[in-house]
């Protein structure tokens, strides 16, 4: 590809940072600055650009830290945005450096808050004159301080400058369209927020535990604090360990189910089977795992795990070949299935005997006792905590080991290095990356979390988004099953069997959902290592949002399912704190964060589908777009991968691979 230089930032670019920079000086003169202390209720001390400190918490003595320092540098960050909002107005080659700047002195200001924070925290432990428990409640009170919205925005408008400013380089702006794929998700969440946002300030009044009246501007300080409480603490689990744990094992099912939707999707299938098909694979895995020759030992775990993905290809099978050998709609398929597999499941452990023919039979599945569940697995068919598989440590000390981190990081590195330098360079990644993994793996972290039960089926989740991308785009059969969900009257034409496609994306997209099952019947995530009636096979519908939020992409089927799981396990300290917001507020997100994906973020496609970077440039350096050319070899690199277009009905798709 020809490198084009671009006389100044792309026009798309330079609107984003002017949008980014307006909202965060908005943020920055309308909204706390910071949170100088927060009480159990979220009640808080912030303090506002100008200066001012407004106590709206209970503890109406506590010492203020110092905040001459942050000001300053707040009013510097104001003045480089300033900068920035006029060099992206007029698209100056240099405002990356002052949205750079910005970005600095933002985070600049939060690290000199957070040290004056816990200058605070040291000097009330080392008061001897306070009671252990009032000590204990001033160091929660210090430490739930922080930036607010007066921080956060600039340190993010800063960072979205800076990237939109180096549009200029053609190098740069090559990166920035390839991420193109990214701005329907972010667009769509950031809508979602502020829907979100309006609803919070509508349904929870402004916390005051000071006792004082409010007046306007404090009404609306303490709302605007009120917002991003409820959104730091949705998003706090992912700063420590033991809330990130509890994501994890929320994201582990919305993995599986995410990435069996994603795959139809790319197939140009519908699959709305997963909660069926994670019901199947769920009792699959327990049948194993309870009934399986107990001789195997800790053999009994891999059949148990393939028993489950079986059990989902099967269900997934069954309307791919409907629809390969008779045209019928998958969707509503699918969807009768999802039926069929919940009369099976509460069939086979609702009961202890059903009525056949005027007799009474015993119902072999159900473990004696009132609630309806199966009998426990054996122990050879369990899947062990993540912790024990991880932990290194000894004498009873939990310290888990760096071996897995060091070879992502390693095998990311490695593939951006060696890509188009070096033959097979994701191979060389891939070993590079196992041998350091072998070396560093007992050096560990020591942690102190107990009682996780975030198991061993995330792995085989993260073994599964390595399966769909090497399949779908690194193998024969990807290719052709990619083709298929692009045109399948093309690819008839082109000698792919389509009804052949269809019945094995199905399948795949089953076995995906099926492995679920897994996580809790082999993995013990509702805390017993059996199958029960409360398992929540409807996260299998949720796997439809992760896979839209995630483009259809394996990483973005992870990532997707991390937020929602990390949002998920927020929800509850929001609730505890909050009498008006509770887990609705999550949904609410989640339903927003669909909608806003279907209706593409509200973005042209101008923004999200662009033209190469080298008829931009022609375009921009002559006005005449007839100027641009583009030889086959580069035509070829711009194109990517689309996702296929799903909204087509069943039917109407039958019909083009029939022609």
């Amino acid at each position: 590809m020809t490198h084009v230089s671009h006389s100044r930032p792309s026009g798309d670019a330079a609107r984003i940072a002017l949008i980014a920079c307006a909202v965060a000086i908005a943020g920055m003169l309308l909204a706390p600055l910071a949170t100088l202390g927060r009480g159990f209720s979220a009640d808080a001390i912030l303090l506002h650009i100008s200066g001012s400190v407004m106590n709206l918490s209970s503890s109406q003595d506590a010492p203020l830290p110092p905040t001459a320092t942050v000001v300053a540098l707040a009013w510097a960050t104001l003045a480089s945005l300033v900068a920035t909002l006029a060099g992206a107005v007029t698209r100056q080659r240099w405002f990356w450096l002052t949205g750079l700047l910005a970005f600095a002195l933002a985070v600049a200001a939060v690290f000199t808050l957070g040290g004056a924070l816990n200058d605070e925290i040291n000097r009330i432990s080392a008061d001897t004159a306070l009671r252990p428990g009032a000590k204990r409640q001033l160091r929660n009170f210090y430490s739930s301080g922080g930036m607010n919205l007066g921080l956060f925005l600039p340190a993010l408008a800063g960072l979205i400058a800076a990237g939109a400013g180096l549009s200029q380089s053609s190098r740069a702006w090559a990166v920035l369209n390839r991420l193109r794929g990214l701005l329907v998700p972010a667009a769509a969440i950031g809508l979602a927020v502020l829907v979100g946002a309006v609803v919070v300030l509508i349904v929870q009044p402004a916390v005051n535990e000071s006792g004082l009246p409010l007046t306007l501007w404090n009404g609306w300080m303490a709302k605007a604090d009120l917002v991003y409480f409820v959104y730091s603490t949705l998003f706090a689990p992912v700063t420590a360990f033991g809330p990130l744990l509890d994501s994890l094992k929320i994201a582990t099912p919305l993995i599986f189910t995410g990435l069996s939707v994603a795959f139809a999707f790319r197939t140009g299938l519908f699959n709305i089977g997963a909660p069926g098909q994670l019901t199947m694979g769920a009792i699959g895995a327990m049948l194993v795992g309870v009934y399986g020759p107990a001789s195997l030992g800790w053999g009994l775990l891999p059949l148990s795990v393939l028993a489950a993905a079986a059990g989902g290809a099967l269900w997934g099978a069954i309307p791919g070949l409907l629809k390969a050998r008779f045209g019928s709609s998958e969707v509503i398929n699918t969807i009768m299935l999802n039926y069929v597999a919940s009369s099976i499941f509460v069939f086979m452990i609702g009961s202890e005997s059903f009525p056949f023919l005027g007799r009474t039979y015993t119902q072999p599945f159900k473990a004696e006792g009132s609630n309806p569940q199966s009998e426990l697995l054996q122990e050879g068919s369990r899947l062990p905590p993540l912790l024990d598989l991880l932990n290194v440590g000894g004498s009873g000390q939990t310290a888990v080991s760096i071996g897995l981190l060091v070879a992502a990081v390693v095998f990311f590195a490695g593939r951006v290095l060696l890509r188009g330098r070096v033959k097979n360079g994701t191979l060389i990644a891939g070993v590079a990356a196992a041998v350091l993994a072998a070396v560093t793996w007992r050096i560990g972290i020591p942690v102190d979390v107990t009682g996780s039960r975030l198991n061993g089926s995330f792995l085989i989740a993260l073994a599964c988004v390595a399966l769909f991308g090497t399949l779908m785009w690194r193998t024969a059969t990807g290719y052709a099953l990619r083709a298929v969900g692009l045109s399948p009257r093309a690819a008839e034409y082109g000698g792919i069997s389509v009804a052949r496609g269809t019945i094995l994306a199905m399948t795949i997209a089953g076995a995906f959902a099926g492995l679920a099952g897994t996580h809790y019947v082999n993995g013990g995530a509702l805390n017993e290592y059996r199958l029960t009636l409360n398992t929540p096979v409807n996260v299998g519908f949720d796997g439809i949002a992760v896979a839209l939020m995630g483009q259809s992409t394996p990483a973005g089927v992870v990532a997707s399912s991390v937020l929602f799981g990390t949002i998920d396990t927020g929800s509850i300290n929001v609730q505890q704190k909050l009498d008006k917001v509770s887990n609705d507020i999550v949904t609410i997100l989640k339903a927003l964060i669909v909608l806003f994906i279907a209706a593409g973020g509200f973005l042209s496609r101008r923004v999200t589908d662009p033209p190469p970077p080298q008829l931009v440039a022609e375009a921009d350096r002559t006005g005449k777009t007839a100027q641009a050319s583009l030889d086959a070899s580069a035509a070829h690199l711009e194109r990517g991968t689309p996702l296929p277009n799903v909204v087509q009905s069943s039917e109407q798709i039958k019909r083009e691979g029939d022609k």
